[in-house]
């Protein structure tokens, strides 16, 4: 007898539908074809104990299984429950009339238990596209798959249930979220709030500034002057995520499998990988490709801390993904194209003792060590980041403080009226959201200056010897200062605290 179940494959972030065919004949055999890896092969063996234990058998025949499209390879343990299932139908141990209006998913434990597999709401939102009916799962994933409206989704814990619902004998629930309910709802309370940091305030201004226009920003400064801390506050000042960020970030953090126990994401992404990190770590790949921390830190943060500790090859991969906000994986057979629009945030000390030009500093540095250390960042990298700013220690009386600084809900405010402003002025283009994504053609129209700024600009260009690139940056950060002031002109004003806020290029920083 022939039964066809489905199940599904992600590739990027995109699901495939899988049809497994099973047929099973006269002889004794075991056989699975359509390029299954290792973890698919041994399946055989979880699910022979998992139906044994649960009072149903493996038919001693001959079992053909096919899985369609066959010239596409099949990865990992997610298609345990997808087998197990055609195989009861096609044996007739099942009812087999209902089987092919579902997309069923799962790992089985030896018990029949099912353990949470990755990749779902992809899954979930193909499975609604080809109009299947329903999507049997592991109840670990079913807040995560529930997101998907129009479609039934039932979270299981064992597959005694699945059988007993296409025998009629038990009924499961489908899950139900309200996406909008669930995306609302944690949206207000920061973890880190900008109230804490004391002093800084310049340093704030440049968060607020990046934030508002999406800017890649660096902070240069000795041990202890504060700029882990105020990285780790930016996410708090940026404007919520909407509901088509959320699911797409959602859908990445699914691929990779990093979905805990929630249906949709509504905090941005805040990434922190250590400088070991590896190129393919940082910009996904691998023989399976998956998606790395520039592509999970997709609308939302990535933080490199001590970004000259990051080797140099690791460092030059984000090059073209800054530039195009999009990595393209490439292999022999396919090619994976993963989304990683992110804002940059780098910090670093300014000399290998992290103490420059610092009298009291019992540890200095030569000009020789400090240009081996600085040249571990190419000047490729540096003309990508909008901002580069200097921080300085808090002085004694500002730690000691009592009064608090201002909160990430008031900046927040501030930076969501900017965005407002750049959404409304790039309504009509379908990939440009905010200043930082603006190519050279749309910074001609929408910065254009008056001879006085233009007169500033070029003074500025001699003198630190800017490259075309960093003139581009210039102008895009004088028009965000613009935005947060509520002015549709760029002035000189604007253009010299642009200007400022460009500290590695200028003439002298080495001493």
């Amino acid at each position: 007898m022939l039964i066809k179940v489905y199940g599904s494959a992600v590739f990027g972030v995109e699901a495939t539908t899988i049809t497994v065919e099973v047929n099973i004949d006269k002889g004794v055999g075991y056989h699975l074809v359509g390029l299954p890896d290792n973890a698919i092969k041994e399946s055989s063996y979880r699910i022979a104990a998992a139906l044994k234990n649960n009072g149903y058998n493996l038919p001693v025949k001959k079992i053909t299984i096919n899985m369609a499209p066959a010239d596409l390879r099949k990865e990992g343990s997610a298609y345990d429950l997808t087998l197990a299932i055609g195989i009861l139908a096609a044996s007739g141990q099942i009812k087999s009339d209902e089987v092919d209006k579902y997309i069923i998913m799962g790992e089985l434990s030896l018990d029949g238990s099912l353990q949470p597999i990755k990749g779902v709401l992809p899954i979930a939102i193909k499975a609604k596209e080809e109009g299947f009916k329903g999507f049997f799962l592991p109840k670990q994933n079913v807040k995560e798959a529930a997101i998907v409206a129009g479609l039934d989704v039932y979270g299981v814990e064992n597959v005694l249930e699945v059988i007993n619902f296409f025998e009629g004998k038990g009924t499961i629930e489908p899950t139900v979220i309200n996406t909008r309910d669930e995306f609302y709802k944690t949206l207000d309370f920061p973890e880190f709030d900008f109230s804490e940091v004391r002093g800084q305030e310049s340093i704030k201004r440049c968060m607020e500034i990046a934030a508002a226009g999406g800017h890649n920003i660096i902070l240069i400064g000795p041990p202890g002057s504060g700029k882990t801390m105020i990285a780790k506050r930016l996410p708090s000042i940026l404007p919520p995520m909407t509901l088509k960020e959320a699911l797409e970030t959602t859908k990445i953090h699914s691929v990779a499998g990093k979905v805990k126990d929630v249906g949709l994401m509504n905090q941005r992404p805040f990434r922190s990988p250590h400088h070991t990190a590896s190129s393919v770590a940082l910009v996904g790949g691998g023989s399976y490709p998956q998606p790395g921390e520039i592509s999970l830190a997709h609308n939302g943060v990535l933080f490199l801390d001590e970004l000259p500790e990051f080797k140099r090859e690791v460092l030059e991969v984000m090059r073209q993904p800054l530039e195009d906000r999009e990595v393209t994986i490439s292999r022999a057979k396919f090619t994976i194209t993963y989304p990683s629009s992110f804002m940059l945030v780098a910090s670093m000390n300014p000399s290998p003792s992290g103490f420059f030009n610092d009298p009291d500093s019992p540890n200095t540095s030569s000009p020789h060590e400090m240009t081996r250390y600085l040249s571990k960042i190419s000047g490729p990298l540096l003309d990508r980041i909008d901002i580069h700013i200097e921080v300085t220690p808090v002085p004694f009386d500002k730690l000691t403080e009592k009064r608090n600084g201002e909160s990430s809900v008031e900046i927040r405010k501030r930076v969501t009226a900017a965005r407002e402003i750049q959404s409304k002025r790039f309504e009509e283009m379908e990939h440009i959201h905010y200043n930082a994504q603006m190519n050279s053609k749309q910074i001609r129209v929408h910065c254009e200056l008056d001879d006085a700024s233009l007169q500033l600009l070029k003074t500025a260009m001699e003198r630190l010897n800017l490259s075309a690139r960093a003139f581009d940056r210039i102008l895009k950060v004088a028009r965000t200062i613009a935005d947060l002031e509520g002015v549709e002109v760029v002035g000189s004003g604007h253009i010299a605290e642009a200007i400022q806020y460009r500290s590695l290029d200028r003439d002298g920083w080495l001493g």
